[in-house]
C-alpha cells in the first residue's frame, strides 16, 4: 500500500440502492476488496420492492458496513443526505449501487489528496453496457484535469461513482430532492462557494449504461437541466442553451448515440 502522508483518513463510502438486487453486490465486493482499509460504508436501501435487502444482509456482520432500510421510499437525494448526517469521518466518497471500483481506488485517490491538500477529486472510468450476459466494455474517459463552475455547467462529465469530497468543504451543501439530475446540482452547489475539484489521472471506476436507468431518459434530463440552469444556477437564457448544447455533445462523446 501507498504510504499516506500523515496518518491514514478514515473515509466514509455512501452507497445508496433502489432495486438493484442484481448489480448491488458487485458494488459492495468492491468496496470491500480495497486494498485501503480506513473506510466504513453506509448503505441505505431505499425501500426496494426487489431481493435488495437479502443481498445486503448478506454483509450486516461486517463492522464497517452499516446498512439502513427505509420504510418509504424517499428518492437517492434522501438516501445520500442521510447517509452524511450519520458519518463522520475527514473524507466521503459515493458509489452507485450499479458501479463497481477499481481495487487500488480509495489508495491511490487519498494519498493523491493528502499529497496535494486536494478536498475535491474524481478520477476517469470506464462506461460498460451489458447485452445478452456479456459485458460490452467501452472506452476509459479522458476527463479534463479540473473542473469549476463555469467549466463544469459546459461538461458534467465527473461521476459521482469516482468522487470524494473532504467533509470541511460540505457545509450546508445537501443533495436536493429534485426529480432528475440531484447529482448534478450537488455538484453546482459545490463549485458555487469556490470549490475546484481535481482529477487523479487514473481509470479507477466501471459506469453501468442501463437502458431502463434515470439517466437514460435524455428527454426528460434535458428538461431537468435547463429547469435546474434557470432556477438553481440562475443562468441566462444564452447561458443555459450553450450549457445544455456542451453537456449532450460531451454525453454523445464519452457513451455514443444508445
Amino acid at each position: 500500500m501507498q504510504k499516506i502522508i500523515r496518518e491514514n483518513p478514515n473515509v466514509d463510502v455512501i452507497l445508496p440502492n433502489y432495486n438493484k438486487a442484481e448489480f448491488l453486490e458487485e458494488a459492495i465486493n468492491s468496496v470491500i476488496t480495497q486494498s485501503y482499509k480506513n473506510w466504513h460504508m453506509y448503505i441505505v436501501d431505499d425501500n426496494s420492492s426487489d431481493n435488495s435487502w437479502n443481498v445486503i444482509k448478506k454483509f450486516l456482520d461486517l463492522k464497517n458496513i452499516t446498512a439502513i432500510r427505509l420504510s418509504k421510499n424517499k428518492g437517492p437525494s434522501f438516501c445520500r443526505n442521510y447517509a452524511m448526517r450519520i458519518s463522520k469521518s475527514k473524507y466521503i466518497a459515493f458509489i452507485d449501487s450499479d458501479d463497481s471500483w477499481i481495487k487500488s481506488k480509495l489508495e491511490k485517490q487519498l494519498y493523491f489528496m493528502e499529497k496535494n491538500n486536494f478536498s475535491f477529486t474524481y478520477t476517469d472510468y470506464t462506461p460498460f453496457f451489458e447485452k445478452n450476459g456479456l459485458k460490452k466494455i467501452k472506452k476509459r474517459t479522458f476527463l479534463k484535469d479540473y473542473f469549476n463552475f463555469e467549466t463544469f455547467v459546459k461538461n458534467s462529465s465527473i461521476n459521482t461513482t469516482t468522487m470524494i469530497i473532504e467533509r470541511s468543504i460540505l457545509g450546508t451543501h445537501r443533495f436536493q430532492k429534485v426529480k432528475l439530475l440531484e447529482d448534478y446540482l450537488f455538484k453546482c452547489k459545490l463549485f458555487k462557494s469556490s470549490n475546484i475539484a481535481k482529477k487523479l489521472d487514473e481509470d479507477l471506476a466501471y459506469y453501468r449504461i442501463l437502458d431502463k436507468s434515470r439517466s437514460s431518459k435524455k428527454l426528460k434530463n434535458i428538461y431537468w437541466l435547463w429547469h435546474i440552469n434557470k432556477k438553481f444556477n440562475k443562468l441566462k437564457f444564452f447561458d443555459n442553451l450553450m450549457s445544455i448544447f456542451s453537456i449532450a455533445l460531451n454525453s454523445i462523446k464519452k457513451y455514443g448515440i444508445k
